[in-house]
């Protein structure tokens, strides 16, 4: 027999639905997807609708809602890292039901996988400031946290829990190694230590080992180390590179980790299995020799933009490789503009980079490409200030 529970004060309670049930959330970027199963018993009515309302503190549930006709029903305008459960009512024409019980809780917030980490590095000063954007969707950058040494010019990599950065310059080189929690926000936390005191280097990843190739200790190098992400501890001596250069670009599937372009007038690409140690194999070239940036889904490597230092020309250019095969950069689209070498990553299904105009010249303009097609890039957001240094996320295609 219906039991027909009524809800709200000033509604025909022995004529209102029964209570939704099964309540399920879905956290994502400042809402929650709630899924529920509708009540058989719908009093002497149809059920015309639902009501989810949301409370951060289990008692007072006014922190957001939404109506709807069915299951999922999406609540908006949350507050990002704060924990919250939710309850749905079912609504007919005589009133409104008693609530659900509540939801097991949720923390909205940007998924780690669609979490991109910029480190600005440079603005009128050295920076310690990183950036974070919400891969998954176009908008602007809001403050992540600080790294423990303000630097440009690092190299960054990730797990899909840590991302770390290491190395870079300060007015000096350093060999500090800092990591982060992607799925919050907050400061870095020492890691190690680099095995070479370097900068202008480039980071690349699987889910456990990361990767430091190429960079300047003083002359442009070769040199390749690894680190363990789960763990810290210092850089361990990994291989080298077929051939020295700075200001390189880097990206990776799950078992390869490329290297390609970099100073000096480089357009070679090399590449390792990031699960051995090794010296790097050729894999082709970059269409034109320059300083190129880089991310990737897990079959695809894209390489943005760049400096070429020996005739002093900035490219707009987007070049592409199948990383699991071997053969020279195919094109994929362009740039808004020429642009220098800056910093990009990805969530694996969008390519995002930061852009400059000249060489000295970054900017906050932030750029995106599908990476799976080819065309040419659509504006993204802006960085929250100029920066230049280097990029990771929680989502990159050596995940």
């Amino acid at each position: 027999m219906p039991r027909y529970n009524g809800g709200f004060i000033g509604h025909d309670g022995l004529d209102a639905p029964d209570p939704p049930t099964a309540v399920t959330p879905t956290a994502g970027n400042a809402q929650v997807s709630v899924a529920f199963t509708a009540p058989t018993d719908a009093g002497t009515s149809a059920i015309t609708g639902f009501v989810v309302q949301v409370s951060t503190n289990d008692t007072d549930y006014s922190a957001g809602s939404n109506t709807g006709t069915s299951s999922p029903i999406v609540v908006s305008s949350l507050t990002n890292d704060t924990a919250a459960t939710a309850k749905v009512w079912a609504i007919n024409a005589y009133g409104t039901s008693a609530p659900s019980v509540a939801s097991a809780s949720f923390t909205p917030g940007i998924l780690s996988a669609n979490r991109g980490l910029f480190s600005l590095g440079y603005i009128d000063d050295y920076s310690n400031t990183v950036d974070l954007f919400d891969l998954s969707s176009t908008g602007n950058a809001i403050d992540f946290g600080d790294l423990s040494v303000a630097r440009t010019n690092s190299g960054a990599l990730a797990s899909s829990t840590r991302a770390v950065f290491g190395g870079g310059s300060t007015g000096s080189r350093t060999n500090v190694i800092d990591y982060f929690t992607i799925s919050t926000t907050g400061n870095a936390t020492d890691f190690g230590d680099m095995n070479v005191t370097k900068d202008k280097h480039v980071g690349v990843s699987n889910a456990t080992r990361g990767l430091f190739g190429g960079g300047s200790d003083g002359s442009v190098t070769n040199a390749i180390e690894y680190i363990t992400i789960a763990s810290t501890g210092n850089g361990t001596d990994f291989g080298n590179l077929s051939v020295a250069r700075a200001l390189l670009a880097g990206c990776s599937s799950t078992t390869r980790a490329i290297f390609a372009g970099g100073q000096t007038n480089k357009n070679e690409i090399g590449y390792v299995t990031i699960a051995n140690t090794g010296d790097a194999t050729d894999f082709g070239d970059l269409s034109q020799a320059r300083q190129a940036i880089g991310c990737s889904s897990n079959t695809r490597g894209v390489f943005f933009g760049g400096y070429n230092n020996t005739n002093d020309s900035n490219y707009n250019i987007i070049d592409y490789i199948t990383i699991a095969s071997t053969g020279n950069a195919s094109d994929f689209g362009d740039l808004t503009n020429a642009s220098p070498r800056t910093m990009a990553t990805s969530n694996k299904i969008n390519g995002v980079v930061n852009v400059g105009t000249a060489v000295g010249n970054p900017q906050v303009t932030v750029e995106y490409v599908v990476i799976a097609t080819t065309s040419n890039s659509s504006d993204f957001g802006d960085l929250s200030a100029v920066g230049k240094s280097s990029a990771t996320s929680g989502g990159h295609g050596g995940l």
